[in-house]
């Protein structure tokens, strides 16, 4: 099987700035298909902007990254991408359904999907309720449906889990593995370390670069830590070490 059926996304010397500041420093990585690949790091570190990078919405100043084997953001790979926003972009006054099929208007994607979505992130009990009334967890799911709707190749979630409880933040991470183990490709980020551990792959930012991609077990190998928090520190340390 060759690199062009394996690699998802290919991000090669990817440099970003915004207002003037350099926020990405010519990174380079590749994610595979039909994984679960945590994007971890402190807020500000460019999470986001990767992200908004590797869907096409961000300018690039210099390098490129690849979706798909075609060029982010361009045509052909458009509707293959879902783009879950840190804030979920949904209407409080519809309903989870009503939501869904306003969205499913605008992707040209078959109402059929509807129900078959609402089940895919359990909220066919609670389709009807306005999305106000829903706890955050529920609220997240909503959102996770609208970027499913058009059956997309790869999941691209800007802290999906951001201010959920521990048991809610676990329902939605079984939604992220059944989704992979369906052969969806999914790139989840948080700064929450502990769920470094969910993941299938990893890639750990600290101020714009990437410090490291490798397995979970790889980093606990790595720096002899099974705590990720404090392997990611330990990481840190190694970094500064070698400067």
């Amino acid at each position: 099987m060759n690199s062009a059926t394996t690699t998802a996304i290919a991000v090669e010397a990817l440099e970003v700035s915004r207002g003037g500041r350099k926020v990405l420093h010519g990174l380079d990585f590749t994610v595979s298909r039909g994984r679960i690949t945590g994007l971890l790091g402190p807020s500000g570190c460019g999470k986001t902007t990767l992200m908004r990078s590797i869907v096409g919405v961000q300018i690039v100043e210099a390098g490129e990254v690849r979706v798909l084997d075609q060029p982010a953001g361009s045509s052909g790979v458009r509707g293959r991408v879902g783009y879950v926003t840190q804030a979920p972009a949904v209407y409080p006054d519809l309903s989870a359904q009503e939501n869904l099929r306003y969205f499913a208007r605008i992707l040209g994607a078959p109402f059929a999907r509807i129900e078959e979505t609402l089940e895919t992130v359990q909220l066919d009990g609670h389709s009807d309720r306005p999305v106000r009334d829903l706890s955050g967890g529920q609220r997240a799911r909503v959102s996770l449906g609208t970027a499913l709707l058009g059956d997309p190749d790869v999941l691209v979630l800007d802290e999906p889990t951001v201010g959920l409880d521990p048991v809610l933040r676990s329902d939605l991470w079984e939604t992220f593995q059944d989704l992979a183990r369906r052969g969806k490709t999914l790139i989840v980020s948080s700064h929450v370390m502990d769920e470094a551990g969910r993941c299938d792959d990893l890639l750990l930012m600290r101020e714009g670069r990437l410090l490291a991609s490798l397995t979970p077990l790889e980093l606990r190998d790595q720096t002899g830590e099974e705590d990720t928090e404090k392997a990611f520190l330990r990481l840190i340390e190694t970094e500064g070490e070698a400067q």
